[in-house]
């Protein structure tokens, strides 16, 4: 599957432009740290933008969210493995993701909201005024993006091999690269 198919195929289940929009920004953010660690950064770029594919779908059940997904990608000629990681990263499944595409998918979906959040509060709602320092204030913060699951994304250290303020860089860096497609 290509880069194109996979945004065709986001936008023909997701209608909400922020949650196609939250899947470029995951898409960009795995490519990133594909590319730090030596990755196929197609496949996990796939991964990303693919991930909540089901999420209008099983808004009402979490416990189908990622399950859902999965019945659909099995059905087009993606890879198995960007077909698992897409499941694993539902946290509520209690699967432990293994590859390092499923533990940075795993911990990267919620820093992605979060850094989204901390750049929709500044007065011109750009990616470009958002600083690591301001993120890692935010997510000190329990009642900022309250939503957003903190201790999926301090596993970066265990799963990824790289501390909080790495991860936020390259995530924010992989973001603002792409702020116009991502309308930030």
């Amino acid at each position: 599957m290509t880069r194109q198919e996979a945004f065709k195929l986001l936008n023909q289940h997701i209608k909400n432009p922020n949650l196609v929009k939250h899947g470029l920004a995951v898409g960009f953010i795995m490519k990133a740290f594909a590319k730090k660690f030596g990755e196929n950064e197609e496949d996990w770029e796939l991964a990303g933008i693919l991930h909540d594919l089901d999420w209008e779908k099983t808004a009402d059940d979490f416990n189908k969210h990622s399950l859902v997904a999965k019945e659909i990608l099995e059905k087009t000629d993606l890879k198995p493995e960007i077909v698992k990681a897409v499941h694993v990263h539902n946290w509520v499944h209690g699967i432990k993701p293994e590859t390092m595409m499923e533990k940075t998918l795993f911990c990267m979906d919620e820093l992605a909201g979060l850094i989204t959040a901390a750049a929709l509060i500044q007065p011109d709602k750009k990616l470009a005024s958002v600083t690591m320092e301001s993120v890692l204030k935010k997510f000190k913060s329990k009642s900022f993006a309250a939503g957003v699951r903190r201790d999926l994304i301090l596993l970066c250290k265990e799963y990824m091999g790289i501390e909080l303020p790495e991860a936020v860089g390259v995530s924010m860096d992989a973001m603002k690269e792409h702020a116009g497609e991502i309308g930030l």
